[in-house]
């Protein structure tokens, strides 16, 4: 970012000295005594046609005064200079493993359904960090690779909200927690970060990937990557649209206690959201929980930028003198 000051901005009070000689000099005309000799009328000439001389007799003044203003900007030592950040230390690296099931069309979390409300958690939760590296990952009987962690938050959100439900864009359905933490601790196997973590979101059980939630918990935790697991949805029947868009009632899957395992076995925690106050309290915390140490410092290499200044206001200057003492010389 640009940035602009002046090393010496009380030299800039010299601005004002144009105005005051001016008042000064405004005042003494309206205050001037009646002269003591009438010259004859001069109305008689008043239709003549005025020269261009007699147009611009005002420059000088006006050339003069804009070159003591160059003048006093040059003496009051303008500088420009671009920001750089220098940071001290890293950020968290977090990678969001998202369930997009067709469980997660599930309206629980009326007006929106669940994958809406947790997409709209979640951005909020992007746009409160700053320093660390993001990444998204979403399952459902495969899991993908939707952007690595990343400090382009804006890029993050705008893949984040291209995401939808997996039987909607022709993947297959299912819920294979497994793989969405493995596909996570891949995102991360190779950072250097002090800490890492998964901030994982699911509906229901593990149902598909030839990897189970504990075992790919026990991966994660030999990488020493903190697991933060969220189970989403109320307990019971629910209501969910079918494919004519008429709401049906569905039996809610949540598998707590192998959510419970994997947030203990690496050493995170286990929360339970059953409507969308709850789902924002829960990424509060876990945002209060897991935050960087890094220290930020602002480096300005200040340039001068006088020597412009005082050169125009020179040149403006000789200007000024050429026009007065030359082409629009006046006679007292």
């Amino acid at each position: 970012m640009s940035e602009f000051r002046f090393v010496y901005p009380a030299a800039l009070l010299l601005l004002s000295l144009p105005l005051f000689l001016f008042t000064a000099r405004f005042a003494k005309w309206v205050d001037r005594r009646p002269p003591a000799l009438l010259f004859s009328d001069t109305r008689l000439m008043g239709n003549l046609r005025r020269s261009w001389r007699v147009r611009l007799r005002a420059l000088p003044d006006w050339l003069r005064s804009a070159a003591w203003c160059l003048l006093v900007i040059g003496l009051a030592r303008p500088q420009s200079g671009q920001t750089q950040t220098l940071l001290l230390g890293q950020g968290v690296e977090i990678v969001m493993a998202l369930d997009i099931s067709g469980s997660m069309r599930a309206l629980d979390f009326d007006p929106q359904n669940r994958l809406e409300a947790a997409k709209e958690v979640i951005a909020q939760f992007v746009m409160g960090r700053s320093f660390d590296r993001i990444g998204l990952v979403v399952f459902a009987r495969e899991a993908y690779h939707v952007v690595p962690p990343t400090l382009d938050y804006g890029a993050l959100l705008r893949s984040l909200d291209q995401v939808r439900i997996a039987p909607e864009i022709g993947l297959a359905d299912g819920t294979a927690i497994g793989l969405g933490l493995a596909s996570a601790a891949n995102m991360l196997r190779a950072s250097d970060a002090p800490s890492r973590i998964v901030i994982l979101l699911t509906d229901g059980a593990n149902n598909a990937g030839s990897l189970g939630p504990v075992s790919a918990a026990q991966l994660l935790a030999a990488l020493n990557i903190r697991v933060y697991t969220i189970g989403m949805g109320k307990p019971g029947l629910v209501p969910i649209p079918d494919d004519q868009g008429n709401r049906q009632l569905i039996e809610s899957d949540l598998d707590e206690a192998a959510l419970q395992a994997v947030s203990a076995t690496t050493n995170g925690q286990y929360f339970q959201a059953e409507d969308l106050a709850n789902l924002r309290r829960i990424y509060d915390l876990i945002d209060v929980l897991e935050r960087s140490d890094v220290e930020r410092q602002v480096l300005i290499e200040w340039q001068d930028q006088a020597w412009g200044f005082l050169w125009f206001g020179l040149m403006v200057m000789f200007a000024e003198r050429v026009l007065r003492h030359g082409v629009l010389q006046t006679v007292p």
